[in-house]
């Protein structure tokens, strides 16, 4: 048997680790890093502790943070040209999902000469970038869902045609990142659901793709078991340092473990958040059973060994999947789409985008437009039958 396995990169996780965001930069040789965040997080502390821990080293370090809940090809061409601008040398991506997927796509594309659109991942267009002219990227996560600081794409939105797109480069993932739980202290406990419910997303389609890919499933499984065990403390204490380290471990595990595929989950959130503006993470906890059941006939035996793994008192696929409805439940994630105000009238349109969406690729069931259509519409209604 013939695959490719690619690992991440250096991690460094604990309390307080942001202090050491300035010898990081000075690592990997970054001497005036633009700070990309958004604009929730600018004024935060912690921005004022991250551009210290700068200083401190002798580096100067200007601050970005014109960057959207769904980032756009926008707000990546403005990144960029202040970043050439100011003749910045790297980038300190501090955020979300949001902030990291921009900060990673500015780096990738300041010094190129191609669009952003031709690096989307499909085949070989990664190919056309000039690897060499990549900025070196220093990342910093602020909630424990994406795990975008150990990927190597970003999910951009193009407003023209009103969709999501995965750019990909090998050479996108940062060189170094920074776990620190102090810094999601102050997330909100619908956020702190809504984004370890996306970790759960990646970890879970990941056990259930049906590529190839032995180690990353071993990482799927253990990341699942810590949302299991972490998510509702990180929900219900947010000052808990040990469950919020936890879930950043649990976050980046999913990153990894996804390169193995995504699915019908991820082929559905993306159109929805390019049509409706809502957040990603919420989106796939929605989906998440709906998802489960649709395709039941091809991940059954898998779910039920999950199970055993993650240590359900009943190894099955009905036991599993209650698991997830009371852990929607008890952290107050909607049953429904309607339930965050998404309207069925662009059904057919949905089913379309999700077809073609690249994690659609890797579902463990081929699901054409009519099926994602459907899936869609059981979503929006709450129909589990």
């Amino acid at each position: 048997m013939n695959a490719n396995w690619n690992y991440p990169t250096s991690i460094r996780v604990g309390a307080d680790r942001l202090s050491e965001l300035g010898p990081c930069c000075e690592s990997l040789d970054i001497k005036k890093p633009l700070l990309v965040t958004d604009p929730g997080i600018a004024g935060l502390p912690l921005i004022e502790r991250a551009i210290k821990s700068c200083e401190d080293a002798g580096l100067s370090c200007a601050v970005f943070s014109k960057v959207q809940p769904n980032p756009t090809g926008s707000n990546v061409e403005e990144g960029v040209s202040v970043f050439n601008a100011n003749q910045h040398d790297g980038v300190i991506a501090v955020g979300g999902g949001s902030a990291l997927d921009a900060g990673k796509a500015i780096a990738l594309m300041a010094r190129q000469s191609v669009s952003i659109w031709d690096l989307e991942d499909v085949g070989d267009n990664w190919t056309r970038a000039n690897a060499s002219a990549i900025a070196p990227i220093v990342a910093v996560p602020t909630t424990a869902g994406t795990g975008s600081e150990v990927g190597r794409a970003s999910v951009i939105l193009d407003e023209v045609n009103k969709v999501k797109k995965i750019i990909f480069h090998p050479k996108m993932v940062p060189g170094i990142v920074i776990l620190d739980p102090v810094v999601t202290v102050g997330l909100p406990a619908g956020l702190t659901a809504a984004t370890g419910m996306d970790a759960l997303s990646h970890s879970l389609e990941a056990w259930c793709s049906p590529v190839y890919h032995p180690m990353a499933e071993g990482i799927a499984i253990e990341g699942i078991r810590l949302v299991r065990e972490y998510l509702p403390e990180a929900v219900s204490d947010g000052s808990n340092l040990e469950a919020r380290t936890q879930m950043l471990v649990a976050s980046m595990m999913g990153a990894t473990a996804f390169q193995r595929g995504l699915g019908a989950m991820h082929a559905l959130a993306h159109p929805l958040g390019a049509l409706y503006d809502a957040h990603h993470g919420t989106l796939n906890a929605v989906l998440m059973p709906y998802v489960l059941l649709a395709n039941r006939g091809a991940i059954e035996e898998r779910i039920a060994r999950l199970a055993r793994c993650i240590g359900l008192s009943d190894p099955s696929f009905d036991s599993f999947l209650q698991w997830v409805l009371d852990l929607r439940e008890q952290l107050k994630i909607p049953h429904t789409l309607a339930g965050l105000n998404i309207d069925d009238g662009q059904a057919e349109l949905i089913g379309d985008m999700a077809a073609v969406d690249p994690s659609s690729a890797t579902n463990p069931i081929s699901f054409d437009s009519s099926r994602y259509r459907a899936l869609f519409v059981k979503a929006h209604h709450g129909d589990l039958g």
